[in-house]
């Protein structure tokens, strides 16, 4: 039997309920157990700190054996009365889907007892969300397929880009933002929970978040000249940018996560090319300023060895960073799929092997506990459920990714475009002198 020992991974359903937070004046609701909806509100409180409601059909041992249409029904009626959502987003647990519920029949049937009684039909979208069959990340993936796939029909063409930047902060989102405003672009971002997963004090109280794309936005994506994808690991038609291109014939612009001088020159160079317009000023300064830390951090970091874990898309990205700043990632390692992140990897950087990169997948903390005996990385790059890891090894942990929920701030690490990998740079290197100086047994004043 295999067995799994603290996973490097987060459950499928976590994920789509991130993705929906994205949508002004959505409410999630996962249709099975309540202890689903509440380990996911722990998880995405303790990491954003922001109110999390999430929405349960509340199955108990007699729904598990008949099926739980009736508590769905009664769910949505709930969530109908008190929150008055934009859209209701159901998410199947794995109770739900190991029982086989038919979810279009169940939620045709609540459509049509709605219509007898005079009512209007409520906007419904469904996905489904076995944590069995993935991690947070494909949740996250599904969840956004499932809102153009359900939501998107032909419209109109439209001067406008999708962009579809995938599990980003939110003070990412606020750069893109102000990134594609640059280039004279306002694209339809989807999700965009910069405002609901980092947002002010209210001035009253409010049921669902403020902030959020619309739903009249989300709908007129077809008519998008392109759709602009973050992704080096999700492929064709189970991307929501796949999708459109194959049904709506939006073409769709691919490139992995934003991050590194390299990788932030492909964004660039894609943003110029669908403006039709060159990179402001402000865009080449935050380049050249980013050039110059690279020269300048050289010395440190040159030589110097890391383990990265994490969703499949920031550790591609990130072990391609490492390699441009003299660091080796020597253990990449990730939950996801096996064979997905090996594939993007050599994609992206042919021959990463020969170059002492070892990357694995499905895998948990104690398997990558025991690949890194040996390797002697200096730093390791990931989430908060790697701190007993990097206490074993004796190695410090630059945290980023998700969760972050034993620092404070999760929600704006930066890690996208020129401004994000500058601020990345500084803490890797901090990272590092800080454990040099706590080693040393004089201690440095100063470093040249």
């Amino acid at each position: 039997m295999t067995a799994t020992r603290n996973a490097c991974k987060l459950c499928t359903p976590l994920g789509a309920a991130w993705a929906f937070k994205g949508v002004a004046g959505a409410v999630s609701l996962l249709h099975g157990s309540q202890g689903c909806s509440t380990y996911i509100r722990r998880y995405m409180i303790s990491h954003f700190r922001e109110p999390m409601d999430i929405a349960s059909s509340n199955f108990t041992e007699e729904t598990a054996v008949f099926g739980g249409k009736s508590n769905l029904h009664t769910a949505l009626d709930n969530l109908e009365s008190q929150y008055h959502p934009s859209l209701i987003a159901v998410a199947t647990t794995c109770l739900a889907e190991t029982i086989g519920e038919d979810m279009p029949r169940i939620l045709r049937e609540y459509q049509e007892g709605r219509t007898s009684r005079g009512l209007s039909p409520l906007p419904l979208i469904w996905v489904s969300t076995a944590a069995y069959r993935g991690t947070h990340a494909d949740g996250f993936q599904a969840s956004l397929r499932a809102m153009v796939s359900q939501l998107c029909t032909a419209t109109e063409p439209r001067d406008r880009i999708n962009l579809f930047p995938g599990m980003v902060s939110p003070e990412d989102l606020r750069y893109l933002k102000s990134l594609c405003r640059g280039f004279g672009l306002d694209p339809v971002i989807l999700p965009d929970y910069s405002r609901t997963l980092d947002g002010g004090p209210w001035k009253d109280w409010t049921a669902i978040p403020p902030g959020g794309t619309g739903l009249h936005i989300i709908r007129q994506a077809g008519g998008s000249t392109a759709s602009l994808e973050f992704t080096g690991i999700y492929t064709g038609s189970q991307t929501p940018a796949g999708w459109l291109e194959e049904n709506l014939q939006v073409p769709r612009k691919v490139m992995p996560m934003p991050l590194g001088l390299e990788l932030s020159d492909r964004l660039t160079a894609e943003l110029e090319n669908l403006s039709g317009l060159e990179a402001p000023d402000w865009i080449e300064d935050e380049r050249d300023r980013l050039a110059d830390a690279y020269a300048d951090a050289h010395k440190y970091l040159q030589g110097r060895k890391a383990m990265v874990y994490g969703e499949e898309d920031l550790a591609l990205s990130l072990s391609l960073f490492l390699r441009e700043i003299g660091i080796t990632p020597v253990l990449v390692a990730t939950g996801g799929q096996k064979g997905r992140l090996e594939s993007a990897m050599e994609a992206n950087w042919p021959g990463y092997t020969t170059q002492g990169v070892k990357v694995v997948s499905e895998v948990d903390f104690m398997d990558m506990e025991e690949t890194a005996l040996g390797l002697t990385p200096n730093i390791i790059l990931g989430h908060s459920k790697g701190y007993k890891l990097a206490k074993t090894l004796k190695v410090p942990l630059l945290r980023l990714g998700f969760p972050v929920h034993d620092r404070f701030g999760g929600a704006r690490i930066s890690h996208i475009g020129y401004r994000g990998t500058l601020s990345l740079l500084d803490r890797i290197v901090n990272t590092l002198l800080e454990e040099e100086q706590s080693m040393n047994p004089v201690g440095y004043t100063y470093f040249g």
